[in-house]
């Protein structure tokens, strides 16, 4: 035999274990259900618990013998040394049979009769014929007719399963059917679970419960809610009447369209067929309140846009996610952010911004209201000398106090921005004038380098004495409008 096929008998042994380990842990999880209704209440749960651990006992037994085989056969095979989970000689074709077969043994028949023996013991717990009969199948030792055997011969289940049967193969033939005892068992435990049948009202309070989606619902959406009664029986479902109406459906779900705002109260009862054929019912009561579409539309700045740069806009509709909203705005340009954040960039001057917000509810998209903005020209821009103070933190010298001569000196020339604690802009100078005075007291104008202080403003600065003064003036700066604006003058002195 191939190199390729003993290494796929190998694996499918390595799974077969896996397998076996996962059911044996579901089925011991099964029995623990039994073991913990049975502490709760002895006298209903003794009878299917005992019937448990005897199902559990007879697989152990089976599960274990096989086991044994499987050791003895790779002890025929490698010696007294021998590890099921490694096996070295694979490939030997004598050891199952030596083991399994006469004459040199007869370990096969008596596995044969353990196995029908177990098959009709185990499928006697079971109801379902389909169930029952997948188990007769799986644990089949029907003697089978094949080749070797000859016309209208058949060989025995054990003959077809070990002779001639590489050692491997037989190990992995034994796993499976050991698969199929668990799986068998399984079943067993899963019927009886069954049978202690779990839905039965045995808990001391039973209540009616109504569970809306939400109490507060738009008008021209739908109110929902699922009116259920704690243990019930899954197997036999209530019966549910509203105002004195059955409802439509098995599943306890109310819908009444909400088509006036308000509070609107509804009651009802439940009738469930208890398995002694009476009838157990539970009144209740509930309301909903139904709102008006409403949506929040407001910036984050201030109650007005400014026109040619973004505004920070937050919309939210109250019980409506944000990834079923949508807006639109006039005048301009709405994009949505994240977390409900929005940027309106509003265009006209003068003109007004309508911002319109729809949502999606119950599979329609609803308009939910619309806000109007007033938009504004950004105000002008402030002039300043970026510098540093003592500790080095960046400052802004606006003019009109004393300024030290050497941070004069140290400045590249002259910046512009609306900081005013409500917008933060800045804004590009593009040029500006420096007016200083001689001893005459004739004006000296100087003319900048950009925004920049040009030679001749530098030089103009170091030959001021302290506490002179000059104006800077006729400046020009460029906003993220586009628009290039005079904004004042300021003044600075010498210190």
């Amino acid at each position: 035999m191939s190199s390729d096929v003993l290494n796929g008998f190998s694996q499918v042994e390595d799974g077969l274990s896996r397998s076996n380990r996962t059911i044996t842990a579901r089925n011991q999880a099964l029995y623990a259900q039994l073991q913990e209704f049975n502490q709760k209440n002895p006298d209903k749960g003794k009878v299917w618990l005992d019937k448990a651990t005897e199902v559990r006992a007879a697989t152990d037994k089976l599960y274990s013998f096989i086991d044994s085989l499987k050791f003895e056969i790779v002890r025929a095979a490698d010696g007294e040394d021998a590890d099921v989970k490694n096996i070295r000689n694979a490939d030997n074709l004598d050891a199952a049979s030596q083991v399994m077969l006469p004459p040199t043994g007869n370990k096969g028949k008596q596995l044969r009769l353990l196995i029908d023996q177990y098959r009709d013991y185990i499928t006697s717990f079971i109801d379902d014929p389909q169930k029952a009969d997948n188990l007769k199948q799986a644990l089949s030792t029907t003697p089978k007719k094949t080749k070797e055997s000859g016309e209208g011969n058949k060989k025995q289940w054990e003959e077809t399963m070990f002779e001639n049967m590489p050692t491997i193969a037989a190990v992995t033939l034994l796993s499976k059917l050991q698969n199929d005892i668990r799986y068998a068992e399984g079943e067993v435990l899963n019927q009886l679970i069954t049978n202690v049948d779990l839905g039965d009202l045995r808990v001391n309070l039973v209540n009616a419960f109504v569970v809306p989606q939400s109490r507060i619902v738009m008008r021209g959406t739908k109110y929902s809610a699922n009116i259920v009664l704690a243990a019930v029986d899954t197997t036999q479902r209530p019966v549910v009447y509203i105002n004195g109406v059955r409802l439509g459906n098995d599943k306890g779900l109310y819908e009444v369209g909400a088509t006036s705002a308000g509070k609107h109260e509804y009651s009802g009862y439940i009738e469930v067929l208890g398995r002694d054929g009476s009838i157990t019912r539970r009144d209740f009561k509930s309301d909903y309140t139904v709102i008006d579409p409403l949506a929040t539309v407001s910036a984050t700045m201030m109650n007005v846009f400014y026109a040619g740069i973004n505004n920070p806009v937050s919309i939210a509709v109250p019980g409506v996610p944000e990834n079923s909203i949508a807006a639109t705005m006039t005048n301009g340009s709405l994009v949505k952010g994240a977390n409900g954040n929005w940027i309106a960039h509003p265009t006209k001057v003068g003109a007004e911004c309508v911002i319109t917000v729809t949502a999606e509810m119950d599979g329609q998209r609803t308009n939910v209201g619309s806000t109007t903005f007033r938009v504004r020209k950004l105000p002008d821009p402030a002039p300043f000398i970026a510098t540093t103070d003592a500790k080095g933190n960046p400052s802004r010298y606006k003019g009109g106090r004393p300024f030290p001569k050497a941070a004069l000196l140290a400045a590249k020339g002259l910046d512009a921005a609306i900081d005013d604690d409500i917008l933060n802009i800045d804004y590009k100078v593009v040029s500006f004038e420096t007016v200083m005075f001689d001893q005459m007291g004739n004006a000296i104008p100087e003319i900048s380098a950009g925004s920049n202080f040009s030679e001749r403003q530098k030089n103009a600065i170091k030959r001021l004495q302290h506490g002179k003064r000059f104006y800077i003036s006729k400046v020009k700066a460029t906003g993220p409008d586009g628009i290039t604006r005079d904004i004042a003058p300021m003044e600075v002195i010498v210190n």
